[in-house]
């Protein structure tokens, strides 16, 4: 069976797509823990980011880079905090996140809510920055 993040890769799910190349997809989270916390993923269905063929977890990795780096540009922030936890969906991928302490990373917070208009405006401005 498909992940949810599968079905927004093959484009049977919607998503605020963010940024995307053959292998990797970015896109924001849509009950975020901040504004502008995005999703980053692999377009092959892994469950686990470790089982990921070694070019495969760099790939991820540099892709990751260069969304973080668009996100620095357009939301304030003192960092983008990155982390893998990999419990809540089988598809590995990564939580890129603006920060301003550790606690804006504590998942057991309640999540954020935006309009669609907001997300749309929000992965717009990452995906031009």
């Amino acid at each position: 069976m498909s992940s949810i993040f599968s079905k927004i890769v093959n484009g049977d799910l919607p998503c605020y797509r963010v940024a995307e190349d053959d292998l990797f997809l970015a896109f924001l989270d849509v009950n975020p823990l901040v504004k502008g916390h995005v999703l980053v993923v692999p377009k092959q269905e892994v469950d686990y980011i470790f089982d990921l063929e070694d070019d495969l977890l760099a790939g991820l990795t540099l892709f990751a880079k260069k969304v973080a780096i668009k996100m620095k540009r357009i939301l304030p922030c003192d960092r983008i905090g990155v982390t893998v936890i990999g419990l809540e969906v089988p598809h590995a991928h990564i939580h890129l996140m603006p920060i301003n302490s550790i606690a804006d990373m504590d998942f057991s917070k309640p999540k954020k809510k935006f309009d669609s208009a907001e997300l749309t405006k929000i992965a717009k401005s990452i995906s031009e920055a």
